[in-house]
């Protein structure tokens, strides 16, 4: 099996080939000139140079890719051959980080089959969520935003048509898709699926297993139906906390024609986290600064009592302590909420309908408060340090809010992708036809 370096993201690169590596590949070539073919030869030495070959990896479309966060967390086992965005700042954070070789900033609505190469194991879509959350104003799948997974799903057609459907379609979004219009959203998804030829199931998995932000999101996972699954990845039944309540109640409502063609995934638990929200945090950040005294007077007297008690049980340890504090509209009143448990709330950009999070630290010399860093939100989202991030403060937070959670997209790949797709490349399996 293909190994997955943590970081750094910019794995794909392949070294150079050195004069000391020529010479032994000069060398191996006459001892072994007389037992193995020339092809045979150059291709062992390009493994034992450099590792697992290009025609090893596993293949992927990445649609709506923002700046590569699933790339970076499916590393060097899997190789990029189409990503897609519109935004233009993502894709320039894409592009300094990858190169621009798969890269293909348009509007998914303008692409056409002949713009997907080859044939992908994997497609992934993480489309619009403006719709399907609180802010969008229940438009659902027929809003401009989210209603762009259907030209996903058009894609997805095509390539069946043309005989190269992908062996998993993976689509991620926020856990309201499950009870957007009533769950009518969530059967809209299953059903195309079902009609693309793909059993499916679904996992809420939330980043905070992984490093230290609240942040649930939603994976349905479509396997072709013409692949017999690794056993060892289903289960009987909903467990855990991947298939929560709201999960089993949508599955629960799903048409019959979808409900026959569930599975339920069964994905292992992570190593048990060790970072605190205190561990992320910048000693001095460059893109912003602490706020004056007056300003963090008037963001503490925007607090409820519960918060404004959180933070006075906390001055009295006289104990350093750092949180994070988000302002919500609760009945119409602006206020702000703060929570000190190492944990930081979902990170969210402008255009979600969330203000940005507020970092705050309480010790013996007073109360400081600033905005989460651009390289904080990054740290949240589990990107290396080595991950270029767009100089503007509003471009890099609004890409890292706008994300996967690396780490996330890491685990789905080694747990589940990964054994799923050996399955699909075992010779019995059939030819993925329309």
């Amino acid at each position: 099996m293909v190994t997955v370096p943590t970081a750094p993201c910019r794995l794909d690169k392949q070294p150079s080939l050195s004069q000391h590596a020529l010479d032994s590949f000069l060398a191996l070539y006459v001892c072994l000139l007389y037992v193995l073919s020339p092809e045979q030869i150059v291709a062992g030495a390009k493994l034992a140079i450099y590792g697992v070959p290009r025609a090893m990896a596993y293949n992927f479309y990445e649609f709506f890719a923002g700046g590569g966060m699933v790339r970076c967390g499916f590393g060097n086992g899997w190789q990029c051959l189409l990503a897609n965005d519109i935004d233009a700042a993502k894709a320039a954070a894409y592009r300094d980080n990858w190169g621009d070789r798969e890269l293909l900033v348009a509007d998914i609505a303008a692409l056409r089959i002949e713009d997907l190469p080859g044939a992908a194991d994997l497609a992934w879509a993480s489309f619009p969520c403006q719709d399907l959350s609180l802010a969008g104003a229940g438009a659902g799948l027929t809003g401009k935003r989210s209603g762009l997974f259907w030209e996903f799903i058009r894609l997805m057609s095509a390539l069946r048509q043309e005989e190269r459907a992908p062996a998993i379609i993976a689509i991620e979004n926020v856990v309201g898709t499950l009870s957007s219009n009533g769950g009518r959203d969530f059967a809209q998804i299953a059903d195309a699926l079902v009609s693309l030829g793909y059993r499916f199931g679904a996992l809420v998995v939330d980043a905070v297993q992984f490093v230290p932000q609240s942040r649930p999101r939603l994976f349905v996972i479509g396997l072709h139906r013409e692949i017999e699954p690794d056993r060892r990845r289903l289960s009987t039944g909903p467990n855990g906390d991947y298939h929560p309540a709201s999960l089993v109640r949508a599955w629960e409502s799903l048409p019959e024609g979808a409900a026959e063609n569930w599975l339920w995934w069964r994905l292992p638990a992570p190593a048990a986290r060790n970072t605190q929200l205190a561990d992320l945090i910048e000693t001095d950040p460059k893109d912003v600064g602490w706020n004056s005294a007056r300003s963090t007077a008037a963001l503490i007297d925007s607090m409820s009592e519960i918060n404004l008690n959180k933070i006075e049980a906390l001055r009295r340890t006289n104990k350093r302590a750092v949180g994070s504090v988000y302002k919500r509209t609760r009945q119409g009143v602006v206020r702000a909420e703060v929570r000190f448990d190492g944990v930081a709330g979902c990170l969210r950009t402008p255009a979600g309908g969330s203000s940005r999070q507020t970092v705050i630290l309480v010790g013996p010399e007073g109360i400081r408060t600033r905005l989460l860093s651009a390289r904080e939100a990054a740290r949240l989202m589990g990107l290396p340090d080595d991950y270029r991030l767009p100089e503007n403060y509003n471009a890099a937070y609004h890409l890292a809010g706008d994300g996967v959670a690396v780490p996330v997209a890491r685990h789905l790949s080694e747990k589940l992708f990964k054994p799923l797709l050996e399955c699909a490349r075992r010779p019995a399996t059939a030819k993925l036809a329309a």
